[in-house]
This record gives C-alpha cells, structure tokens and sequence, in this order.
C-alpha cells in the first residue's frame, strides 16, 4: 500500500471529496502529478539548513517568551491549566510564523483566542465529522442546503479563505525581494496561483499545528504518570548539555538518545493519526492473500498496531522507552512496523522538524517543571485519555495540571 504498489493505492477520490473544501489541491489532499509537485518543492525547502535554523529559532523564542512565563504564572497562581490546549496554542503560534512569517499570538498570557485558530479547528473537525456520515449523501445534501454542520464549516472556511488571502496580498506588497526565511514565501517564488498557494499553507498549517500538539499532550500525560522517565531525561540532559545549560542547536538534541526514545514510545502507543486510508485502484492481492476489489477503501492503523503483542511483544501496553536503545544508543524501527510517520514514498517530509520542535518543548519544560495530572472528575478523565473525532487524535476533554516550578530542586 505504501511502497511496492503505492501507485495502486492512491489517497482516492471518495477521501479528496470529504477534505475537499477545507484542503483544497493541498498536499495531504491530492495524488499523482500534483502531489509529486509539492512533495518536491516542499522537500527542497525543508532540507535547507537555513530552514531548519529558522524553525529552530521560532521554537526556542516561543518557549522562552511565551510558554515558559505562561506555565511560571500558572504555577504561582496554583491555577488548574489545560496543557492540550497550550500546546495547541504553541504550535499554532509557531507553524504561523514559520509557514507566513505571521504571529497570531495565541499564547499571549491572557490567551486570547484567534479568530483564524478557531475557524481552523472548527473546519478540521468538520471536516472529519463528513466521513463518520453514514452516506455521503447526508453532508452533500446538508452542504447544497446550506444547513446545519455544513453551514458552520462554509461560514469556518470562508474566514480562513480570507485570512489566508490577506496574507498573501500582503506578502506580495512586501515584494519577494526582501529575502524572507518563512516557507510562503519559498513557495511564491516558485507558484503564482493564489488559490494553490492557500491550499498548500491550509496544509502545512494542519500539519505542523495539530499533530506536534497532540504528540505533546500525549507524552506529558505519560510522563506525569511515570515520574521515573521524567528523572531519566533530566539525568541524560544534565549529562549531555550540562547543568542549568539550554540546548542551543537540533545537533545537540541528537545526542540525547534517552530522550529521542521516549518521544517515539509515547507515540507508538498514542499516534498524532491514529489511521490512515487509501482506496484501491486497480484490483488487487495483498501480500496475506486477501484479495482487493478495485474501489475498496484500505486502512491502516498505526494506533492498533503499537498495541499488538505479535508487533512489540507481551509488553505492548508498557510505556518503556527503553524498548528503543541498545548500550545507550536509539535505534529508530522499521517504518513499516511503525508507521507514525507513514512509511514509503508518502512518509513525513516534516517529520526531523516535528521532532526537533517535540524534543526541544519536552526538554525544555521537563527540566524546569513537573506537570501533576488533576484527579479525574466529572470534567476531565485524565486517567483514560478518550479522543474526539477528528483528523488528529485529540483528548476530548483536555489534560488537566498543575504545573509545579522545580528549577530549584529536581525531584
């Protein structure tokens, strides 16, 4: 599906319908000629080092400016906070910056909410509601009404649209002769249709926000509930940078193998995209001999798959970041046992990005907080993390702290 008849299984008409509206001829969205296109130009920019030294920079300005005094005023004030939605505001406020060059400022301290994160996460969730319907014939029918859901999600995309059109006209006024770093930008040089540019973008935006957002609520949670890999990552950090000494390079984060290793445990058992399908082209035979009718919708599932014994063994259902590491040393899986980041043709051109940007949050707050899980109540169940529809995994009731400020005493 994902390499030797990649081909046979594109992403598939029924699905491009579906994230039409919202992802346009966006990468996630398209196959053949078009997809080839982007994968190509975006791989060019992404492998640049000066782009990565950009993202780096976004990151670490973002949480020494705006996280870290958010989670000091959280902890002096012993306020209960919602770390998903922090991070979401992060994330949100660095793929902003990185993808436009724009700051939406949403982790500002009085959190104030954009207008352009909410419309996103309503038309993303929108969006995945269209194919939980029963038949497409209820949203297409919905959608020519102008009724209900439908009507939200045209009222949410219409206000990214225009957003996302104002912040083309503006870079265009700026004039691309001033050398700009941000990946808009990169791409305007090269693609003069606007429509295009604001679906390439929408895409970039859903995938450097939502998944690095939800990878973060996922390993803070298991982190919170195992204060040993807490201790160990400080441990490796203290050794490898040096006491009270900040990361100041993605080179530096490579060598802390402890905590690559527990940043791809957490996601094995909790993917940012909990499954991914295609549709068959052509008929066809998968490898065990089931046969495949053309038009037949095929998933994977990688959120099944890191909790299959026959996969990763009787302890499947352990957090052991260990399982990673020989003599110390992380060995990353095959791709294809651990598709978190797909596998083939179609992997993640985002994914070293992805984990300079986790690492560097994890490190960051680990070393100077710890977060203790609110007891579950009738509002949040943070023992049992259950998820909301949507394109990524998101817990449906957030994950509630209490930030604890341990930069004096390590615990």
């Amino acid at each position: 599906m994902l390499k030797t008849k990649f081909d046979n299984f594109p992403k598939g008409k029924p699905f491009s319908t579906i994230l039409g509206d919202f992802l346009g001829r966006g990468i996630f969205n398209v196959d053949g000629q078009s997809w080839r296109f982007q994968k190509k130009l975006a791989s060019l920019e992404l492998n640049k080092h000066s782009v990565k030294s950009f993202a780096f920079d976004i990151v670490n300005l973002e949480i020494q400016h705006r996280l870290i005094p958010l989670l000091l005023l959280s902890n002096q004030d012993a306020v209960v906070l919602d770390l998903q939605d922090v991070f979401r505001r992060f994330s949100f406020d660095c793929i902003c910056r990185f993808s436009f060059g724009l700051d939406p400022m949403c982790l500002e301290l009085s959190l104030p909410m954009s207008e352009f994160a909410d419309s996103f996460d309503s038309a993303s969730k929108l969006s995945a509601e269209r194919a939980m319907a029963v038949s497409p014939l209820i949203w297409k029918i919905k959608r020519m009404l102008n009724l209900g859901s439908e009507k939200k999600l045209k009222k949410a995309i219409r206000m990214i649209n225009l957003l996302a059109k104002e912040v083309i006209r503006q870079k265009r006024k700026m004039g691309l002769a001033v050398q700009q770093q941000d990946l808009l930008s990169q791409f305007m040089a090269t693609v003069n249709d606007d429509t295009y540019l604001r679906d390439i973008v929408i895409s970039f935006l859903l995938a450097g926000r939502d998944t690095v957002a939800s990878a973060l609520t996922s390993l803070f949670w298991l982190l919170a509930k195992h204060p040993e890999v807490e201790s160990a990552i400080r441990r490796e950090a203290d050794k490898v940078i040096g006491p009270k000494k900040e990361v100041t390079s993605s080179e530096q984060l490579r060598q802390l193998h402890y905590l690559q290793a527990a940043t791809y445990e957490s996601m094995r058992l909790y993917p940012p995209i909990q499954f991914d399908s295609k549709f068959c082209l052509n008929d066809d035979v998968l490898p065990d001999g089931t046969a495949v009718k053309s038009g037949t919708r095929v998933t994977y599932h990688p959120y099944a798959m890191g909790r299959m014994e026959e996969i990763w063994g009787p302890d499947c259902l352990e957090f052991k970041p260990e399982r990673w590491l020989k003599d110390g040393v992380f060995y990353p899986e095959n791709p294809f046992k651990y598709p978190v980041f797909q596998a083939g043709l179609r992997v993640c051109l985002g994914k070293e990005m992805a984990m300079v940007e986790l690492k560097t949050v994890a490190l960051s707050l680990v070393r100077r907080f710890h977060m203790e899980l609110v007891p579950p109540t009738a509002h949040n169940h943070n023992h049992t993390p259950s998820f909301s529809p949507g394109l990524t995994a998101t817990f449906s009731r957030g994950l509630h702290v209490l930030v604890r400020d341990i930069s004096n005493h390590h615990i």
